[in-house]
């Protein structure tokens, strides 16, 4: 899985965009993250709609795998 970077997140909002290629980059966003926790702000039992706030810190250390 890529590491995932602060210039990423504008890949978040790219619409459309499918239910896995979301799952995949919030994966590496996740995996790349030295905290991260999850807020339900609403869930609709009715439409099966709901709302998630992630808040979390993004490791940006370098690494010797890091591209030049």
């Amino acid at each position: 899985m890529s590491r995932f970077r602060l210039d990423d997140f504008p890949l978040l909002e790219t619409v459309p965009t499918s239910a896995a290629a979301l799952r995949s980059k919030i994966g590496e966003m996740l995996i790349s993250s030295t905290s991260a926790r999850v807020r339900i702000e609403s869930a609709n039992p009715k439409t099966g709609e709901y709302r998630l706030i992630l808040q979390g810190t993004i490791d940006v250390e370098k690494t010797p795998f890091d591209g030049v």
